[in-house]
């Protein structure tokens, strides 16, 4: 073999794996994205299956602990509500009209939170929430 089609085949073979590695990085980061929506785009996408988080306030009085450690509440952004459905314990700063991110999936009309995320002290508010809450038109600083 010449040198020449040695290092084109060589060159071939690094692009080829270079090409494989990111198809694989790619389809395993594909399974962790999770998208941030508030209930009124729920309410326009109806993301279906799709694990997505919510973020919003906890509705003045819709919290309702169910046997053992199931938890219903309403997530809405002033707009649009969202019940949500939450089988754990709940981070000690959630409580009703507070901001809360929940992670999961939408099914049917029901959000079934896999995990609420609530890390920082009560004047916290994602980011995200914050967005939300300003285009509804409901923030409060």
């Amino acid at each position: 073999m010449k040198p020449k089609s040695q290092r084109l085949i060589l060159v071939i073979l690094g692009v080829a794996s270079l090409t494989a590695s990111a198809l694989f990085a790619l389809s395993g980061l594909k399974e962790n994205i999770v998208f941030f929506l508030s209930p009124t785009e729920i309410a326009q996408k109806h993301p279906g299956n799709t694990r997505i988080r919510i973020g919003g306030l906890v509705k003045e009085g819709s919290i309702v602990h169910g046997e053992g450690e199931e938890l219903r509440f309403v997530v809405t952004d002033g707009a649009h509500d969202v019940p949500v459905l939450y089988r754990g314990v709940a981070p000690s700063l959630f409580r009703e009209g507070q901001g809360v991110v929940a992670e999961g999936a939408l099914e049917g009309e029901t959000f079934h939170a896999a995990r609420i995320l609530a890390k920082h002290d009560e004047n916290y508010m994602p980011p995200e929430v914050v967005k939300a809450l300003k285009a509804s038109g409901q923030w409060k600083p």
